[in-house]
C-alpha cells in the first residue's frame, strides 16, 4: 500500500463499519481491508476513460467531491492531498482533514508539473487560478487539520492560513526490518520516475562515485534514467519482500526531491539502511543529520549529494539506532494519536473551529 492508502486503511481499522467516499474506485486497486467497506463513489467513476486519464477530469474534482451527500453524518474524517477536504459536512458534523500536503499541481510545483507554455499553458494557468481560489475556500469546511509533517504544517499554514497538529503517518516497521549483516553494496532509490523527484540527481552522484545506483518505482522517466548509464539499474514497481531486501542490502537510501513527509525513508531506517537526503521537506522530522543518516544544504547540486553519500560511508552508524528512530513511526503511535484527537471534547461541540 502507498502512504495514503495505509493512512486510509488504519481510519477505516478505527471504524470498520464506516462507508469511504471518493471520486472514483476500480475494484481490486486497493488493499482488502479496505474493499470490505462499502464504497461510494462519484459520478466521475462513469467518465469516459477515466481510469487512465483521470487527470484530464481535474477541473471537475471540485463538483465532484461535493455532489456527496452526508448530511446524516456526525464526524468525517478526509484523507486529502488534492480535493478530498472540499467535502460538505453537514451543519453538525466533525470534518477532521488529514492532509497529507495542499495540492502540489495548483501552488508551488505547478511549474515542475506542468511545463511549456503557449495556448494550453495558459488555458491551463487558468484552470489552476480558479482550483486555487476553490482550495482555500473549501478549508472552512474542516474544523481540524492534521498534518504528516511539520513542513505540510507550515505550507497548510501558508496556503490556507490555518493551524495544523502534525501527526506523522504510519509505517510497517513490523515488516521492514533488519536482515543478516551482510555485504552493502549498491546505493537505493525509491520514488516514482518524475521530474519532481530529482532522480537525476542521484545518477549523476553515483556516477561520481563509481557507485551502481538501483531506482525502483515506476513513472515516465524509466527509460531516461535507465539509460543513464550502466551504473544505473531501474527496477519499476517491485514487492514489499524485495523492496525489504533491497533496504537491507543497500549502502545508504537517497532522497535528491522534497518530500512531504518520506516513508521510504522511514523503511530503509527500519531495516537498518542510513538515510541520505536533501536537507528540506518532511525528511527533516525523520532524520537526525550524522545519527541517522546524513542531509545536505538544497540546490540540487549532485556534487552535493555525492559529498553526503561519502560522509555517510565514513560513518559507522548503529542499525539499533536507525531502527529505534523508525519504531517512533510505528502505526500503534499513529493510532493512539488519532484516537487523542477524535477524543478531544471539542470534537463533537458546535463552534469548535
Amino acid at each position: 500500500m502507498r502512504g495514503g492508502e495505509k493512512v486510509l486503511a488504519a481510519f477505516a481499522d478505527l471504524y470498520p463499519e464506516a462507508p469511504i467516499y471518493t471520486l472514483f474506485h476500480f475494484p481490486g486497486s486497493v488493499a482488502p481491508e479496505l474493499e470490505r467497506h462499502p464504497i461510494h463513489t462519484s459520478f466521475l467513476q462513469r467518465a469516459p476513460g477515466v481510469r487512465r486519464h483521470y487527470r484530464s477530469y481535474l477541473p471537475l474534482f471540485p463538483t465532484a467531491i461535493e455532489s456527496f451527500d452526508l448530511d446524516g453524518y456526525e464526524l468525517l474524517i478526509s484523507s486529502s492531498h488534492c480535493v478530498a477536504k472540499g467535502v460538505i459536512p453537514g451543519p453538525h458534523a466533525f470534518h477532521l482533514c488529514y492532509c497529507h500536503t495542499p495540492m502540489r499541481y495548483a501552488w508551488d510545483q505547478r511549474h515542475a508539473y506542468f511545463p511549456g507554455r503557449g495556448p494550453v499553458a495558459i488555458a491551463r494557468a487558468a484552470v489552476l487560478a480558479a482550483l486555487r481560489a476553490w482550495d482555500v475556500a473549501a478549508t472552512v469546511r474542516v474544523d481540524r487539520f492534521l498534518a504528516n509533517s511539520r513542513f505540510v504544517a507550515a505550507r497548510i499554514r501558508r496556503y490556507y492560513g490555518r493551524e495544523a497538529e502534525v501527526l506523522p503517518p504510519p509505517v510497517d516497521v513490523n515488516f521492514f526490518t533488519p536482515g543478516e549483516p551482510g555485504a552493502r553494496r549498491y546505493v537505493l532509490a525509491v520514488a516514482a520516475a518524475v521530474p519532481y523527484k530529482r532522480l537525476d540527481v542521484a545518477v549523476a552522484a553515483c556516477a561520481q562515485l563509481g557507485l551502481p545506483l538501483k531506482i525502483v518505482g515506476g513513472g515516465p522517466q524509466e527509460r531516461r534514467l535507465a539509460a543513464a548509464g550502466s551504473h544505473v539499474e531501474v527496477l519499476g514497481r517491485v514487492d514489499d519482500e524485495e523492496l525489504r531486501d533491497l533496504y537491507r542490502s543497500a549502502l545508504c537510501f537517497v532522497q535528491p526531491g522534497v518530500e512531504d513527509f518520506g516513508i521510504a525513508a522511514v523503511e530503509a531506517l527500519a531495516c537498518g539502511t542510513p538515510v541520505v537526503a536533501l536537507g528540506a521537506g518532511g525528511v527533516r522530522d525523520i532524520v537526525v543529520d550524522g545519527e541517522h543518516g546524513v542531509l545536505y544544504r538544497p540546490g540540487g547540486d549532485p556534487l552535493a549529494m555525492a559529498a553526503a553519500i561519502d560522509k555517510s560511508r565514513r560513518i559507522r552508524f548503529n542499525p539499533l539506532n536507525l531502527r529505534r528512530r523508525a519504531e517512533s513511526f510505528a502505526p500503534a503511535r499513529f493510532v493512539a494519536g488519532l484516537r487523542r484527537v477524535l477524543s478531544a471534547p471539542a470534537t463533537f461541540s458546535e463552534g469548535s473551529r
